[in-house]
């Protein structure tokens, strides 16, 4: 079932990524007082009542982009408005109407004949502003509802009243089957490679450096399921960070490390390794993610480069992303953008497999016989057993005497050991090694519990929390401040 589209759409500046942020109960959108901060459609999935739908925040209407980028924007703009099922109209309350306002408000007025727009009155922070909200009725779309983003004052009513006009989807499942985030540092053409999976202008493709400035989820549907494809801002040496919206740019890429199930590490193929390259592939890699390395721009090495050759020049400079296998693209041409895709479900099915605990404590002691851990002295380091805790990537607990007598070469041993004999040749293994008490054996209520735990752990260090409805009790009320 496709689910319905409600667009955010405004000037600049009267706080439509902090309304998403609000109703999606969490940071999507950056936030800053800088005008024109949004310039892609970035998106999140809103669930209430009976009701999931896709909420799309916007640029500002009107706004001046310092990089030259107001036509793009406005495209951006332009689709939302098209593609929308219904439009929330948001103003300001603090500035009054303005002429940008009243522009805004010509624009969709054609649109209303074909669909519901509800006028939002932002920043009602304290009641003292309520009175202010009458006067945007003079923009004649009916009565204006008063909001506060920051206090979460007036959303259900809002919510409630869109809804309202969109179908019922009931337990649609909306998890979506694989989340891919596309990382990389700047202009080696992320938003090109997410616009050719999408086969559409889903997000502005420029020169200027910074483009993409969120992290932005574009839904995509193949073979009947659906995926997300995350594009991120491109990664810059730490000291090169100027602004606090190029440090939220920076964040939100690690956050969708973090809560991608495969990453997709572009790199500029025509171009040297640089140390902004090394930096996020050592991130990838201690975040235990699944990765693929995609070669991007191979047309422009003109043939001179082989294949073997350059993926062996990229197992030199990235050390720690030695089983992430290599994709070669010309994202501008669609050129192996489906294959790459492909290769990503592959790696995705091989991290959602589960080994049995007697089949892997079977490979635990053929590594033991084969290549015991040296003692060191009186330290004699001993193997007990282990039990996979996780999934995406695979996590595993191995039990031991004492963690800190293995060493750390002996370590990537084991786990390339794991890779090797499990099937898991070319994704990252999560693998904590814990020191075990004589209660916690295999089977026990203490081994058990020990087990719950990690994966607990396992779970909040990747953001594996669930998404909590919008509904009655969640924080959406009517009164000011409740949470």
């Amino acid at each position: 079932m496709k689910l319905p589209v409600v667009a955010i759409v405004g000037r600049p500046n009267v706080g439509k990524s902090s309304l998403l942020n609000c109703l999606a109960r969490r940071r999507v959108s950056i936030v800053d007082e800088t005008p024109g901060v949004t310039r892609d459609r970035v998106t999140a999935l809103i669930e209430h009542e009976d009701v999931t739908f896709e909420l799309v925040d916007t640029g500002g209407i009107g706004m001046v982009d310092r990089d030259d980028l107001e036509e793009h924007v406005e495209r951006q703009i332009e689709k939302a408005v098209h593609d929308a099922n219904a439009i929330i109209f948001l103003a300001d309350v603090r500035d009054g109407i303005t002429a940008l306002d009243r522009d805004v408000a010509r624009r969709l007025r054609e649109r209303s004949r074909e669909i519901p727009v509800f006028l939002a009155v932002n920043k009602v922070d304290h009641a003292g502003l309520e009175a202010g909200v009458a006067e945007f009725h003079r923009l004649g779309f009916g009565d204006p509802f008063a909001v506060s983003a920051k206090e979460i004052f007036g959303t259900r009513d809002l919510l409630d009243a869109v809804t309202a006009k969109l179908w019922p989807t009931g337990d649609i499942d909306t998890e979506p089957v694989m989340k891919l985030a596309v990382v990389g540092r700047q202009n080696v053409g992320k938003s090109t490679f997410v616009n050719a999976i999408a086969r559409e202008e889903r997000v502005i493709v420029s020169e200027v450096p910074g483009t993409t400035r969120d992290a932005v989820d574009v839904h995509f549907t193949k073979d009947g399921r659906s995926f997300v494809v995350i594009d991120t801002a491109g990664v810059k040496q730490k000291s090169s960070v100027k602004s606090a919206v190029e440090f939220y740019s920076q964040t939100r890429t690690e956050a969708a490390v973090r809560r991608a199930d495969v990453v997709l590490l572009i790199l500029d193929a025509s171009d040297e390794i640089t140390r902004a390259d090394k930096r996020l592939g050592d991130f990838i890699a201690s975040e235990s993610r699944i990765c693929i390395i995609v070669a991007n721009k191979w047309d422009l090495t003109g043939g001179n480069v082989a294949t073997e050759a350059y993926a062996k020049y990229l197992r030199d400079r990235l050390p720690g992303l030695l089983y992430a296998p290599v994709a070669f693209t010309t994202a501008k041409d669609s050129r192996n953008i489906q294959a790459t895709i492909d290769l990503a479900q592959s790696l995705f099915k091989q991290g959602r497999k589960r080994i049995g605990t007697g089949e892997l404590n079977r490979v635990l002691e053929a590594i033991r016989e084969q290549n015991p851990p040296r003692a060191k002295g009186s330290k004699v380091p001993k193997f007990f057993y282990a039990t996979q805790v996780g999934t995406l990537p695979p996590s595993f607990v191995i039990f031991v005497n004492q963690p800190s007598w293995f060493a750390q070469d002996y370590r990537r041993y084991v786990a390339n050991s794991f890779r090797q004999s499990l099937g898991f040749e070319e994704i990252a293994l999560d693998i904590r090694w814990r020191a075990r008490t004589r209660e916690e054996k295999p089977g026990s209520k203490a081994g058990k519990k020990a087990e719950r735990k990690a994966e607990k752990a396992r779970k909040t260090k990747g953001g594996g929390a669930k998404r909590k409805k919008i509904g009655r009790g969640s924080g959406s009320g009517r009164g000011r401040g409740q949470s």
